[in-house]
C-alpha cells in the first residue's frame, strides 16, 4: 500500500496539534523541534489561524503588578507564569493597562512618556505626552482594528484613554490617544455635583482615580475612585462620563471584571467570602446590581496565619480567574473550576495586570529552552 500524501499527513498532524493546551506553549514549541513536517505544520499561518480559533480565549501568560502611589513601585517588571520566552522587559516606572497583546507602561520621571510594548514581537511605541495635569491616573489600552477577534492582536493601531484626577481643579477628566491620527483627545470632565457628597473620613474625601486595572466592555470603560469606591464610566462612543453607584461602598480591595455574560463584574472578599456581582440591564434600560455568585475560599486558600485575611487584587477576563492574595503568597483562583495556583510570594500586592496572549512557534522559537 501506497504511503498517505504529505498533505494528508500534515492535516492529521494539524488536528492533533490544535487539542495541545495554549497555557503550556512549551508543547508546541518542542514538537516543533522534532522534525521539519513539523516544524512547517505548526510555523503556517493556517495552523496559527485555527488554533487561536479552536480555543479562542487567549491563555494567562504573566502578570505585573501595581501599588498604590503612596506604597512606592514594586520591581517594575513582566513575571511569567508560564515557560515561555517573552522579550526583554524595557525599563518603565509604573504599568497601567495590559489588553489585546499590548502592555502599556509609564516611563520613569514625573512626567515621563507612556509606552506601548509587545513582550512577544518586542515591538515598542512611545506615546506622546498627554494633556492632562494629572495628580493620580490610570489607564487603558486596546486594539483598534474595526472588526477584529483580538486573538492575534500583534501590531497594528490602537488606543489609549487616559483617565485621571486633575492636578489643579481634582475634577475627574478623560482623553483618549489613536495611533492612527498621533493626537489627543480634547478632554471631557465630570461635574464635581455628580460625584457622591465628601462625607466620612477625610482621607476619602478626594475624588482620586484608584490606580487599579479598568475594565472595558464594548465602548465603555471603567475604573473606580478612592471615595465610597464609585464606579466612572467613560462612553467612548459619546465622549462623556458618568457615575455608577457600587454594590458595596465599605470593601478596600475590590475588583471590576466582564462577566460571562458580557456584563459589568464587581468581586471582592469579606469573612473569607468572595463575593460577585454583575449589572444587569433590563429590556427597558434600567440597571441594577445582582449578587451573582458567593465562594467560600476559607480552607481553599492556603493561610500561614489563621486570623489573617484574604484579598481580590485583580481578574483576568475571559478565563475565568481572579487573584488573591494571603499572607502566603498570591494565588489564582479559577471560577469554575475552584483550582487553586500559588504564582508568587507573600507581599504588598493592590492591583494585578494579566497578561494573556497566544504564544506559537513563530514567534521566537529558536530561545525556547
Amino acid at each position: 500500500m501506497a504511503p498517505p500524501p504529505p498533505e494528508l499527513i500534515d492535516d492529521l498532524a494539524a488536528e492533533i496539534f490544535l487539542h495541545l493546551p495554549p497555557d503550556e506553549p512549551g508543547h508546541l514549541f518542542r514538537a516543533s523541534l522534532v522534525c521539519k513536517p513539523w516544524r512547517r505544520v505548526l510555523t503556517g499561518p493556517y495552523f496559527r489561524r485555527h488554533y487561536r480559533a479552536f480555543h479562542r480565549t487567549p491563555p494567562l501568560l504573566g502578570y505585573i503588578q501595581r501599588l498604590q502611589v503612596l506604597q512606592g513601585d514594586p520591581d517594575p517588571r513582566l513575571i511569567p507564569t508560564t515557560a515561555v520566552p517573552l522579550t526583554p522587559n524595557p525599563s518603565f516606572r509604573r504599568a497601567l493597562d495590559y489588553r489585546h497583546g499590548r502592555v502599556l507602561v509609564h516611563v520613569y520621571g514625573r512626567f515621563g512618556h507612556l509606552l506601548v510594548w509587545d513582550p512577544i514581537t518586542g515591538e515598542q511605541q512611545r506615546v506622546p505626552d498627554v494633556n492632562i495635569h494629572w495628580l493620580i491616573y490610570t489607564a487603558a489600552v486596546f486594539c483598534a482594528v474595526r472588526d477584529c477577534d483580538h486573538l492575534d492582536c500583534h501590531g497594528g493601531p490602537f488606543r489609549l484613554v487616559f483617565l485621571a484626577t486633575g492636578d489643579d481643579d481634582e475634577l475627574i477628566k478623560a482623553t483618549v490617544y489613536s495611533s492612527e491620527t498621533v493626537a489627543w483627545s480634547v478632554p471631557v470632565s465630570l461635574p464635581e455635583s455628580c460625584l457622591p457628597p465628601r462625607v466620612g473620613d477625610e482621607r476619602f474625601r478626594s475624588p482620586y482615580v484608584q490606580p487599579r486595572r479598568v475594565a472595558l466592555i464594548g465602548d465603555d470603560i471603567y475604573f473606580t475612585l478612592r471615595r465610597d469606591n464609585a464606579i466612572i464610566k467613560y462612553d467612548l462612543g459619546h465622549n462623556c462620563l458618568s457615575v455608577i453607584n457600587p454594590p458595596s461602598c465599605d470593601a478596600y480591595y475590590i475588583t471590576l471584571m466582564e462577566m460571562e455574560d458580557g456584563t459589568l463584574g464587581f468581586s471582592y472578599i469579606q469573612d473569607w467570602n468572595l463575593y460577585l456581582w454583575s449589572r444587569k440591564v433590563s429590556s427597558e434600560g434600567a440597571a441594577e446590581w445582582v449578587q451573582s455568585r458567593v465562594i467560600e475560599l476559607e480552607g481553599m486558600i492556603p493561610v500561614a496565619d489563621p486570623g489573617s485575611e484574604a484579598v481580590v487584587v485583580g481578574s483576568a477576563e475571559g478565563v475565568g480567574v481572579i487573584f488573591v492574595t494571603t499572607v502566603a503568597g498570591l494565588f489564582t483562583f479559577d471560577l469554575k473550576s475552584g483550582r487553586v495556583k500559588k504564582i508568587d510570594e507573600p507581599g504588598v500586592y493592590f492591583s494585578i495586570l494579566p497578561y494573556m496572549s497566544f504564544y506559537t512557534p513563530e514567534f521566537r522559537s529558536y530561545n525556547f529552552v
